[in-house]
């Protein structure tokens, strides 16, 4: 399959006029490496028309510049090594050159906050600087950005920097230990490109197509599409959408919603000056994490609704909207202080109502800007401070987690890739290692349909046979006492079980490797190892399973149910416990589940509990933050499962 971009793609990112300089595209630095063994694409940007010679070590090819300005080409696959110098040069006279370029393995490290987590935040980061150097891996970083239509470009300059005690601090800590591991078989310059965000669900990676494909995501994608075009009646297509999923929900009536003149329920005093909801001292917001509603009103004259204006709504944990007079105005994802330009009409002499929607996934939550950035700011330069009384509202909990406007920066749909894995779409990898998940705990169910549509995705931006490496979710939060439904679990199983039916990819469990108070476990020395492990079992074909112990069958003996695991190094064991825990028997209901006392019988485990005769399930490691004791000699966890009783 070829790797170029599909035709409707390249010409979304053909459409800016030709720059003559540089003549390749920003990935092609100095110090870049570039995939062994496959085609070798270039590509960049020049006059319409121009002839060019693309010449890579001994090897020349010729390109033409089509009528957008766009070129690109492809070299003949050679064998690691280097370095050697990378050339374009025009008929005109023009010429590009790009020196110290490796031929190795090219690595695409992606996903969210895991895989951003830094060198300098790792565990034993200190050695770790200090002992980094190797001219052989180097790492470019794609810097943030998010956009409603694919990008031909990065957002801002890029460069390849090789791995020293100078540039090793800001890499990617999970992306520079793979490599690393990987160099110890296969000595071979490693490339790797790290384009991460913190925060971001699966989605956001995705491109509208994909998402189109999957169904249910078509209304906002129209909306997405209109935005860069017309934001006001995005707005208003965004507003039906989302206020329609509210009413469905609550099933508030029209002009009863929390946005309108004359809502329902109770509205209580809301001290935002105190910042922070969990600082307010309300014991119901203490540790809440979901949507609260904020509400004001503020006086305007005559003149002042008539301007021109900005709603500034300061600082806001995490992303929000805003509805005045009943209308919403502005949506928007985590980042920077917020403000809105203000539709024409919207505003109006006399009194107007102000409500603001703000949803907060983790940690505090809030609006913790000083009470003067939330103001109405109007084109003559006056503005109204909104530090009148404010009021808030607890949605009801089906309505605690709600849709995120598509063109959210990490909750959007298709907008992180179209800033950042547009640009690269022609490159040839080696794989793609992902890291991500956390921001996709409420939606487990639908989890695996998404990993697995979003692999296919990209392959056929990489290549049909591009692997990928998962990193299975680590354990966060406290311990369990007793059996419980958990998002988190449902999401590692979802990656189980879209990874278990691809043959190019691979799982790296990692729910032992949490901390239960941090979402950022620094044991990425770990996660890195598994991940190679799981590499050189795909690519290398090496005899050792890809990851730890795995269920193949679970069977009723009498009264007890037997689980047979495949994938075992060496023998079963329990850690510092003469049985294994963790193990649950099921009935088929949701609340059903029992712990069960297991047994290790060679390569199965023989579970009893009270329901064990009649059991239809038996999961394992299944809560937010499990505790789990079994192993191989490896030494490797059994993962978490669920799996059903024959």
């Amino acid at each position: 399959m070829s790797k170029w971009l599909p035709g409707a793609l390249l010409a979304v990112l053909s459409t800016t006029s030709a720059n003559a300089a540089p003549l390749l595209h920003d990935l092609f630095q100095d110090h870049v490496v570039l995939q062994r063994e496959q085609a070798i694409n270039v590509w960049g940007r020049a006059e319409p028309g121009e002839s060019l010679t693309v010449t890579l070590a001994s090897s020349s090819v010729q390109a033409k510049v089509d009528a957008t300005g766009s070129w690109r080409a492809s070299l003949p696959s050679m064998s690691a090594g280097g370095p050697y110098q990378l050339s374009v040069a025009a008929a005109s006279g023009e010429k590009q050159v790009v020196d110290d370029v490796m031929i190795g393995d090219v690595w695409l490290c992606t996903g969210q906050s895991n895989m951003v987590l830094q060198v300098h935040r790792a565990l034993d980061s200190r050695s770790e600087i200090l002992n980094s150097t190797n001219d052989s891996i180097r790492m470019l970083t794609v810097p943030l950005a998010n956009n409603p239509v694919p990008q031909y470009g990065f957002a801002s300059p890029v460069k390849w920097l090789k791995a020293s005690p100078q540039t090793v601090p800001e890499f990617s800590a999970v992306c520079l230990y793979f490599a690393r591991e990987l160099q110890k078989k296969d000595k071979v310059p490693m490339g790797l490109i790290a384009a991460a965000w913190g925060g971001s669900k699966i989605q956001s990676w995705m491109t509208a197509p994909a998402l189109r494909s999957m169904g249910g995501y078509e209304g906002a994608l129209d909306a997405l599409a209109l935005s860069s075009k017309d934001p006001i009646a995005a707005n208003a297509q965004w507003a039906s959408i989302w206020e329609g999923w509210w009413r469905e929900r609550t099933k508030d009536r029209p002009g009863q919603e929390p946005w309108s003149a004359k809502p329902n329920g109770e509205w209580k005093p809301a001290p935002v000056e105190r910042g922070y909801w969990e600082e307010w001292g309300v014991p119901e917001l203490a540790k809440y994490d979901g949507m609260l509603w904020y509400r004001t009103n503020v006086t305007l004259t005559k003149s002042q609704a008539a301007q021109q204006a900005t709603l500034a709504l300061g600082r806001v944990d995490e992303s929000d909207q805003v509805w005045i007079n009943g209308r919403l105005v502005g949506a928007a994802g985590p980042g920077g202080e917020k403000s809105y330009p203000l539709p024409p009409k919207v505003l109006r002499a006399g009194e107007n109502t102000v409500v603001v929607s703000v949803l907060d996934t983790y940690a505090s939550g809030g609006l913790p800007g000083s009470m003067e950035s939330r103001a109405i700011r109007f084109a003559d330069g006056s503005n109204v401070v909104l530090n009148k009384e404010w009021r808030y509202q607890l949605p009801p909990a089906n309505a605690a987690y709600p849709l995120r406007a598509p063109w959210e920066a990490t909750a959007g749909l298709g907008v992180i890739h179209n800033g950042m894995i547009a640009p690269l779409s022609n490159l040839s990898l080696r794989g793609v290692v992902w890291y991500q998940g956390e921001s996709n705990t409420d939606e487990g169910d639908q989890y695996q349909a998404l990993l697995t549509r979003f692999m296919a995705d990209w392959r056929t931006q990489f290549g049909a046979s591009v692997p990928f490496f998962v990193v299975q979710l680590a354990g966060y939060g406290p311990a369990s006492t007793e059996p419980t439904e958990s998002g988190w679990a449902k999401t590692r199983e979802a990656q189980r079980l879209a990874v278990k039916a691809d043959p190019n990819a691979a799982l790296a469990v990692a729910v032992d490797l949490g901390e239960y108070t941090d979402v950022h476990p620094a044991n990425k020395q770990e996660v890195a190892r598994r991940l190679a492990r799981a590499a050189r079992h795909v690519l290398y074909k090496d005899t050792a399973p890809p990851s730890g112990p795995v269920p193949a069958s679970a069977r009723r003996e009498g009264d007890a149910v037997s689980v047979q695991f495949a994938d075992v190094t060496g023998k079963l064991v329990a850690y510092s416990a003469a049985r294994p825990i963790g193990f649950e028997t099921c009935g088929a209901a949701a609340g059903t589940c029992e712990y069960a006392e297991a047994t290790i019988q060679g390569q199965r485990v023989l579970l009893k509990s009270a329901n064990s005769g009649t059991a239809t399930r038996v999961r394992y490691c299944w809560a937010d933050s499990p505790v789990c004791t079994l192993y191989d000699t490896a030494p490797l966890p059994a993962g978490p499962f669920q799996i059903e009783v024959k």
